[in-house]
């Protein structure tokens, strides 16, 4: 099958296409909020209807301890090489609501991108593979065997998909696994994802006094947690934007200048970057360009913190309590669990006698490297090479996927990131977009792949 029909399916059935993004959009699938379990269980039967409608051998929903994860696969020879997609279908939540130019559940296109909350991640970007699927059904033209797994808890650490793989290694058999959850640098500059970090995600507790306490009768002789909590925070970095807490770069490895010079290869403009986030200057760890600690660089960010009063008006307290959520992005080598132990051991021993500390780890995920001398990554450059018309740059991100090195260590497959999306789509933030181009063009990317990919396993 020639691409340009491929091509010419999808415009014709565009608007059929983002119809049906839309309906997906709507649904508010937030994992993290337990008030949410009947839209979760909506989305799930939303997608598992559209896998029946574009002609899969079987849909089902298989049901975790948690959110359910959606099944699909269409086997057409079992000569055939098989891939595998993964996706996720819950979202972040929408806070601050205030922000948003339009209500984030409702989605609408402005200046050609799709604005709702997961456009972008992930909704979007899985659905163009549905899509992809459906275009080569309805030409019937499918050049490898491909199997869905769409699951629902993502965004809150993916506890249960573990467990899901674990227990269906047959079932989740495949050449290669297929991801759409990251960015590429631009339309005009196509990449491919060959890097991911890690992550340890914690909460911490600061507690001083047994209750709140008027701030001018016991202020200067009590301690006040949130002030000595924002004294630990700061002192987790030092005047190099370098992490202090003992051993954490024990196990970095520091990249070659070669590889270094292949990181700034990248178009990439400082004081563009600067104007699109409305910031004077950047900061960063000492000695590493911008593209150098967003991508092979650790991390360590404040992801929220609380105490006292934030109420309209004044109410002048010293607080019993006060609370962050931190977390650290990981690179190669690094652990999860070890990094988690670091920061809990060292996090307690700069608490001063005047509170008492609690250190809770959420969740977090291993750093992932994908070789760019596979087949897999092969087809994925000829893809690109085919629909855009020029060679795609592999990049390191600073994201984390943490299934990513799951997938290799329980079924032994390299999974290739094929990102739709970009840097500006503002994911996990208010007016999270996602671009009408990069939707449509993705699935014809992803047709590409698999047509590149069965030629190259031959």
């Amino acid at each position: 099958m020639e691409h340009a029909e491929f091509k010419k399916y999808i415009d014709q059935n565009k608007d059929r296409f983002l119809t049906e993004l839309f309906e997906l959009l709507r649904i508010p699938s937030i994992s993290s909020d337990s008030t949410k379990k009947e839209e979760i269980i909506q989305t799930a039967e939303y997608i598992k209807e559209k896998f029946e409608e574009a002609g899969v051998d079987n849909a089902e929903i298989c049901e975790t301890a948690g959110n359910p994860i959606v099944y699909a696969e269409k086997i057409i020879d079992p000569s055939l090489p098989t891939v595998l997609v993964y996706g996720h279908y819950d979202v972040q939540p929408v806070d601050p609501i205030e922000l948003w130019d339009s209500p984030p559940f409702e989605p609408e296109i402005r200046d050609d991108k799709i604005y709702a909350r997961g456009s972008a991640d992930d909704k979007g970007q899985f659905y163009a593979h549905l899509k992809a699927f459906d275009a080569m059904s309805s030409l019937k033209s499918h050049y490898c065997n491909v199997k869905f797994m769409i699951e629902g808890e993502e965004e809150v650490g993916s506890e249960n998909l573990g467990i899901f793989v674990t227990a269906n290694k047959e079932k989740l058999a495949a050449d290669v696994i297929l991801i759409s959850d990251t960015s590429m640098l631009s339309l005009e500059h196509p990449s491919i994802t060959t890097g991911l970090k890690g992550l340890s995600y914690m909460e911490v507790e600061v507690t001083g006094p047994n209750r709140d306490l008027h701030s001018g009768t016991y202020g200067g002789a009590v301690g006040n947690p949130i002030n000595i909590l924002s004294k630990m925070i700061a002192s987790l970095t030092d005047e190099n934007n370098r992490i202090t807490i003992p051993g954490f770069y024990d196990k970095v490895v520091e990249l070659s200048e070669e590889d270094r010079i292949k990181i700034a290869t990248a178009p990439f403009s400082e004081e563009e970057y600067k104007k699109e986030l409305e910031v004077d200057a950047l900061a960063g760890e000492v000695g590493y360009t911008a593209l150098e600690q967003l991508g092979i660089r650790p991390t360590l960010d404040v992801n929220g913190i609380w105490g006292g009063y934030t109420g309209e008006g004044a109410k002048t307290v010293l607080p019993s309590k006060a609370h962050a959520k931190i977390s650290m992005r990981l690179v190669p080598n690094q652990n999860s669990d070890e990094i988690t132990k670091l920061f809990t051991n060292h996090f307690k021993s700069i608490a001063p006698p005047q509170v008492k500390v609690v250190v809770t780890a959420h969740h977090g995920g291993e750093p992932a490297v994908t070789p760019i001398d596979s087949i897999a990554y092969k087809a994925a450059e000829n893809a690109y090479e085919e629909g855009w018309g020029k060679k795609p740059i592999p990049t390191r991100d600073g994201g984390s996927i943490p299934i990513v090195a799951l997938f290799e260590k329980e079924l032994g497959l390299n999974s290739i990131l094929l990102g739709l999306g970009l840097d500006s789509d503002a994911i996990h933030s208010p007016n999270e977009s996602f671009g009408v181009n990069n939707f449509l063009k993705g699935i014809e990317t992803i047709i590409l792949f698999h047509k590149h990919f069965a030629l190259l396993k031959k």
